[in-house]
């Protein structure tokens, strides 16, 4: 006989089920495509969507869920292709930004039309009228909000 597990425990299973499936099936068609990532992908979408496009790493390293060093390691080969580079802070050399270049957002632009493909094919069976509801409450779990979307 199995153990009963309380609602929040299924739907953090289902959960990490459910995004170990998006990251796979989007990890290989980004990565046939465009010969990225999806992490790749979310990097450039959140660069892309700061002011000036660009974010400090430790930012970046926020939205990603990632630390400072998984990041550094997550843009050294964008850089090395040209989709991100370094800039500094004119008015404080401590302060490094990770850039997205032009190649970068054209890139980026592609690969939306890709990933919104694929994620419109793996959310079918969903119905619509939840979409908002379910979005929220992940935003709720990751801490997030307007500003670091």
């Amino acid at each position: 006989m199995t153990t009963p597990i309380s609602p929040s425990l299924e739907f953090t299973l289902r959960l990490a089920r459910a995004q170990a499936t998006l990251v796979r099936r989007l990890d290989q068609v980004l990565g046939g495509y465009h010969g990225i990532s999806f992490s790749d992908f979310m990097l450039l979408h959140y660069l892309h969507r700061s002011p000036g496009g660009r974010l400090r790493r430790v930012d970046l390293a926020e939205r990603q869920g990632l630390t400072a060093s998984g990041v550094t390691r997550t843009l050294l080969p964008l850089e090395k292709i040209g989709l991100v580079e370094r800039q500094q802070d004119p008015r404080d050399a401590r302060v490094a930004y990770a850039a997205i270049t032009d190649t970068g957002r054209e890139l980026l632009t592609n690969a939306t039309t890709v990933a919104e493909q694929i994620s419109k094919d793996l959310l079918r069976s969903c119905p619509p009228a939840v979409f908002d509801d379910m979005s929220n409450a992940l935003a709720l779990i990751a801490g997030m909000n307007a500003s670091n979307s």
